[in-house]
């Protein structure tokens, strides 16, 4: 049994031992967390079942080749592969669904291709901005997003086309 496998149980015992040292009710604390974290969970739950139902209903119904192929002229002159326009559709909506969009271009294209570079650099350098913002957002109970979404949305695009230039910079398609 290496060290790294004890860390959370120290850290936990040690936890309790400070609790305890205090004077801590650690169960009622225990508990009152856990009844707070649900009431989170119930605020938040709404929007991301809208939001997972979004994405299913964004693929399914074509769209996202539709605007793949609309935005391909557009993604060439930001120097972003236009193979990887799904990726950019995608990204900002769901984690899991960009995961198998730069799967797939990375099955199709090879993991050490420039698109599967890109891809993969894209995945690390932006983030799942309406995920966030219904997470967050909601656990917060904010609801105007009024600023949020358009800064949210002009960093991942920021974050994609650095992404493509810094697989060029780096590895010279």
């Amino acid at each position: 049994m290496n060290l790294s496998s004890l860390v959370v149980p120290i850290l936990l015992a040690a936890v309790a031992a400070f609790g305890l040292g205090r004077r801590v009710d650690i169960y009622g604390a225990l508990t009152h967390g856990a009844e707070e974290g649900l009431t989170v969970l119930l605020r938040i739950v709404p929007a991301l079942v809208g939001l997972l139902t979004a994405v299913s209903m964004f693929r399914a119904s074509g769209a996202m080749e539709w605007l793949s192929g609309l935005l391909a002229p557009v993604l060439g002159w930001l120097g972003i592969p236009s193979e990887t326009a799904p990726l950019l559709l995608i990204r900002p909506i769901s984690g899991s669904g960009a995961l198998a969009v730069a799967t797939d271009l990375m099955r199709t294209h090879g993991p050490d291709s420039y698109i599967g570079r890109v891809a993969a650099v894209m995945l690390g350098s932006t983030e799942t901005t309406f995920y966030t913002i219904a997470v967050y957002f909601g656990s917060a109970g904010i609801h105007r997003t009024r600023h949020a979404v358009p800064a949210a949305l002009a960093a991942d695009l920021t974050g994609f086309a650095a992404s493509a230039l810094a697989v060029r910079l780096f590895f010279r398609p």
